[in-house]
């Protein structure tokens, strides 16, 4: 299964994320095959993860190093199983793509409240401390989804 998580300029929320859940997925043998992967709907192809999401990975032990931004496409969307959205105008622009089957807001796949995570982006790291720990309950949440074999 091909994950993808999408949000705006996939520097920030979307890169932490895949980090996070890709990292719950090497470590559970449950999850075997699945791949993790990001994209924004505006972003800067090439462009590295913000400095605040570079600092808060590495205090989870997380690497956002090699990240390298990429704008979301059609293919991108073709090629995904499961793609989950940071709020409810990425997964407009994934269903205009033509994701709408397999497209989800990623609080809403959690069973979260069905909000969109706010874009720490430019904020101060406190900020994106607090937008990491919303990602990391939400990502585990996606992980025992899929664990369970109830997605996409």
């Amino acid at each position: 299964m091909r994950v993808l998580i999408v949000c705006s300029g996939n520097t920030c929320r979307s890169p932490l994320a895949a980090a996070i859940l890709a990292d719950l997925v090497a470590t559970d043998p449950a999850l075997t095959g699945i791949s993790v992967s990001s994209a924004g709907t505006s972003a800067r192809a090439g462009a590295p993860a913000s400095e605040g999401s570079f600092l808060v990975a590495l205090e989870r032990e997380l690497d956002l190093s090699a990240h390298a931004a990429r704008e979301l496409t059609a293919e991108l969307v073709k090629a995904s199983d499961l793609i989950l959205t940071m709020g409810a105008g990425h997964a407009r622009q994934v269903a205009e793509l033509g994701g709408a089957d397999r497209v989800h807001l990623l609080t809403s796949f959690a069973g979260d409240d069905g909000s969109d995570v706010p874009d720490p982006f430019g904020q101060d790291v406190s900020v994106y401390r607090e937008t990491a720990e919303r990602l990391e309950r939400l990502m585990a949440r996606v992980a025992a989804r899929l664990r369970q074999g109830r997605a996409p």
